[in-house]
């Protein structure tokens, strides 16, 4: 079996993308290791309802920018196109717990052929698909 187990998302700080990702989207925080050279490799994933050994889908590699050109890739590092789509099987929920939790909802919820879909924002201004796929 093959799977994209990792993507790197460049964040200004470990702890502020912890909180955002663990407490606003409700992700686990999966790894938060020190390394040698003083970053940590920190990776948070959707936590699977219901626990156990379910595959929680891929995860996000949470890596502090280094100097000033992968500073300037936060929170756009795909020229402003969403870029990370979050699946769920209850759109509702997941709408009305991110937006009390203060997740920016750049559109109202809508209905695609493909599903139920909202664009919002994480903390550093990249763009999600919040997305509850049709049938």
């Amino acid at each position: 079996m093959r799977r994209v187990a990792l993507v790197t998302l460049v964040v200004d700080d470990y702890d502020e993308a912890i909180r955002f990702y663990t407490g606003a989207l409700g992700f686990r925080l999966a790894e938060d290791e020190p390394r040698p050279d003083g970053s940590r490799w920190v990776v948070v994933e959707p936590d699977a309802r219901g626990g156990g050994t379910a595959d929680h889908g891929t995860g996000l590699l949470l890596a502090r920018a280094k100097g000033e050109e992968q500073r300037a890739r936060v929170g756009d590092q795909t020229g402003g196109r969403v870029g990370f789509f979050l699946h769920t099987d209850d759109f509702a929920r997941d709408h009305a717990r991110m937006a009390a939790a203060g997740v920016a909802f750049l559109e109202e919820p809508r209905h695609e052929p493909y599903g139920t879909v909202a664009v919002f924002q994480d903390l550093y201004g990249n763009r999600w698909d919040l997305l509850q796929p049709a049938g």
